[in-house]
């Protein structure tokens, strides 16, 4: 037999093994043909489960119901009238840095919650170890400021302002400042407001921004 003759004959004889490994393969004991074996999977999540907790965060708050600002939750928080998703988180937390609120004057602590929105959230709020039943909220009102006349703005005297109230004006400056006193120690006192376009710095649009500000003499 031929070198060649022999190759074919073990290709034939390997083809054979093969072929009875997989008939083996799909006809073992118990188990029918192509049938394929699944790893374990999770327990399906129940939809109505879903359904209802997402329904009762996201429903309106009952006459008599209330939460308890000490131990509730972000979207139980985002409940309330007012109070969004975002101001919740942070009224959580404020009460993890700083413990609990204990009662209105504690929740006022939160940044975004005014006396204003503590008259509004007075019914639906609740503290840990206080009345559940806090009606509203009593709010001081705060005394109304005087009121303000506004009347001419009063004009800077070139002849009399120092360094301070020149660099006030708008658009002067230190340098330009001490530039006019300068200018008025060196050639006396200034005759018109045109008078300083002579100063150093001055142009005419600084002029014309300060005509309305500055004065020479009494008015």
């Amino acid at each position: 037999m031929s070198a060649a003759e022999r190759r074919a004959l073990l290709l034939l004889l390997s083809l054979g093994l093969v072929g009875q490994g997989v008939r083996w393969w799909l006809t073992r004991p118990g188990e029918a043909p192509g049938d394929v074996q699944l790893l374990g999977a999770l327990p399906p999540r129940s939809p109505a489960a879903h359904r209802d907790s997402v329904l009762a965060l996201a429903r309106p708050l009952g006459p008599a119901e209330r939460i308890d600002a000490d131990r509730a939750s972000a979207p139980e928080l985002a409940r309330l009238p007012r109070i969004g998703l975002t101001l919740a988180k942070k009224i959580v937390a404020d009460r993890e840095a700083n413990g609990p609120f204990g009662s209105p004057s504690g929740l006022d602590r939160v940044a975004g919650i005014g006396p204003g929105l503590l008259v509004t959230l007075g019914p639906h709020l609740a503290f840990s170890g206080v009345s559940a039943r806090l009606g509203h909220v009593p709010i001081t009102p705060s005394p109304p400021s005087p009121p303000i006349h506004i009347g001419t703005p009063q004009l800077l005297d070139l002849n009399e302002a120092d360094v301070e109230s020149l660099d006030a004006l708008p658009g002067i400056g230190p340098a330009r400042a001490l530039a006019v006193i300068s200018y008025r120690e060196a050639n006396g006192p200034f005759r018109a407001v045109q008078d300083l376009a002579r100063v150093p710095g001055f142009g005419p649009a600084a002029l014309n921004r300060l005509r309305d500000r500055v004065r020479v003499g009494r008015p």
